[in-house]
């Protein structure tokens, strides 16, 4: 394993730790669905994540020996899994400090949301994940990136407000929880599409 493959699953792990202790302290949708006991735990969570995290990863890299696309697409998944926090724990503080769970608001809400996670994915994969030697942006790459983006963002954002604003709130979920179902359905959708955009046409070496 390289320096990179050791420090990044640590920072990633600690970034997750934080967004998770934000939103089980101060957001309604979680802590008021989860017990106590879970919620008294997070003050170990900037431990044990990234101690997951880099064993996730260990393990990943010995896989990745017999099938080297394998740890690829692990980082990818862990880059994917800070995505999905960094998307759902900016949704969730918009929604928390406005108190606006439905209409176009949501809508703009998760747009923000999705184009934060889309920055912080294009840096992790770009020098992580698919190890670009690059440290600077190409026009070029730039365009891709944002044509795969932009299509991904398409997807996600509607996908998300067509399961809040037309579907609606299903077995007898409220509508701050079906808000995160929406997103969580609209992150699963664009997760393959965003693999397969970032390694063949994005980060392509």
């Amino acid at each position: 394993m390289k320096k990179s493959d050791i420090i990044s699953p640590i920072v990633i792990g600690e970034m997750i730790a934080i967004i998770s202790i934000i939103l089980l302290k101060y957001s309604p949708v979680f802590n008021s669905n989860l017990p106590s006991f879970i919620i008294s735990q997070t003050k170990f969570f900037p431990i044990i994540f990234p101690f997951l995290t880099l064993l996730g990863v260990f393990i990943a890299s010995f896989i990745g020996k017999k099938i080297p696309i394998f740890f690829q697409f692990a980082k990818f998944v862990l880059v994917g899994a800070s995505n999905t926090f960094v998307d759902l724990g900016i949704l969730n503080i918009l929604m928390l400090v406005s108190g606006i769970y439905v209409s176009i608001i949501y809508s703009f809400f998760k747009a923000f949301s999705f184009i934060c996670s889309i920055v912080n994915s294009y840096l992790w994969n770009k020098f992580w994940t698919f190890e670009k030697k690059e440290t600077k942006i190409g026009i070029r790459e730039f365009g891709k990136f944002f044509t795969v983006a932009g299509i991904g963002f398409f997807i996600n954002v509607s996908i998300a407000s067509l399961i809040v604003n037309i579907v609606g709130p299903q077995f007898g979920l409220s509508k701050e929880i079906w808000a995160n179902v929406g997103a969580f359905i609209a992150i699963l959708c664009v997760f393959m599409w965003n693999f397969l955009g970032y390694k063949f046409i994005v980060f392509k070496k």
